[in-house]
């Protein structure tokens, strides 16, 4: 494996640190530096752009990232054990690493980062999808991000992409494929990993669209799709009546059966009737 800077291998990283995973932090650590700085590369070109880092642990995708050009990253790590060796990162890269101990989902990073601002992480599995649904789902549109490299479990990653009338079909696929645009651009075995986790792995990439594939209200769009799939065994009639009390006619006039099923529907079919929700 060839050198992507003058530190030294993660294993040797991790040992001098004595950084063994924390299941309760969701740690699996990624140490090929090759797979690492790939992963880097599906962000994009880099050179002008902030990148926002969540869980860099002992900095295998850090170090990608820097070293594929990133202007400059912004690296939140919630275990104090991992900030020597990332400030050992730092010191290689001058003035373009900054890291911050803290709860990603208590940090606001906005402070810290200057536009234009990609986000690539392999996010701790324990709150991958809550980050990623916020990143989704902003009191305004366009986000701060242009684009987001994210790697999850391959189940959740499939998830993120899924199409109508599959298992995997649901919120997630709903809120990510309204406002962007979403595909997985790697696949990882579990022996990729330091400790190996029980499932594949899966790096999903999204850009953000300027403005949501179709209109609709983000609100009313978000409880619409979560009544219809926190019952998707059920017909829609069934699963909705509390969204509205005329539900079948609003579900005929948005195009939609009232006995189709959520997994039935495109996403196209639940921005049409959040739109006749709205009209009351």
């Amino acid at each position: 494996m060839s050198a992507i800077d003058t530190l030294p291998p993660l294993r040797q990283v991790i040992a001098d640190h004595g950084l063994s995973a924390r299941k309760s932090l969701g740690q699996n650590f990624l140490l090929d530096l090759n797979l690492t700085a790939k992963i880097a590369r599906q962000a994009g070109d880099l050179s002008q752009c902030d990148v926002l880092e969540i869980g860099p642990g002992p900095g295998g995708l850090t170090r990608g990232l820097l070293s594929e050009g990133a202007r400059r990253v912004l690296a939140i790590e919630k275990d104090a054990r991992c900030l020597p060796a990332l400030e050992d990162i730092a010191a290689v890269y001058p003035g373009r690493l900054q890291i911050i101990e803290g709860d990603a989902l208590e940090v606001d990073p906005l402070a810290h980062l200057t536009p234009p601002i990609r986000v690539a992480a392999n996010l701790p599995y324990n709150i991958g999808t809550e980050l990623l649904v916020r990143w989704l789902t902003p009191p305004q549109w366009p986000p701060f991000w242009q684009s987001l490299t994210l790697m999850f479990q391959r189940e959740v990653a499939e998830r993120i992409v899924a199409k109508p009338g599959s298992k995997a079909y649901g919120r997630l696929a709903i809120l990510a494929q309204w406002r962007a645009d979403a595909r997985i651009v790697m696949s990882l075995p579990p022996e990729a990993f330091t400790p190996a986790p029980k499932v594949s792995s899966a790096v999903v990439h999204l850009t953000a669209l300027e403005k949501p594939r179709y209109e609709a209200d983000a609100a009313i769009l978000s409880r619409v799709v979560a009544a219809a799939f926190n019952q998707r065994r059920k017909m829609l009639r069934a699963a909705l009546k509390s969204t509205a009390p005329d539900i079948e006619d609003r579900l005929r006039a948005a195009g939609i059966k009232p006995t189709d099923r959520a997994e039935q529907i495109p996403l196209e079919g639940f921005c049409a009737l959040a739109r006749e929700i709205a009209r009351t």
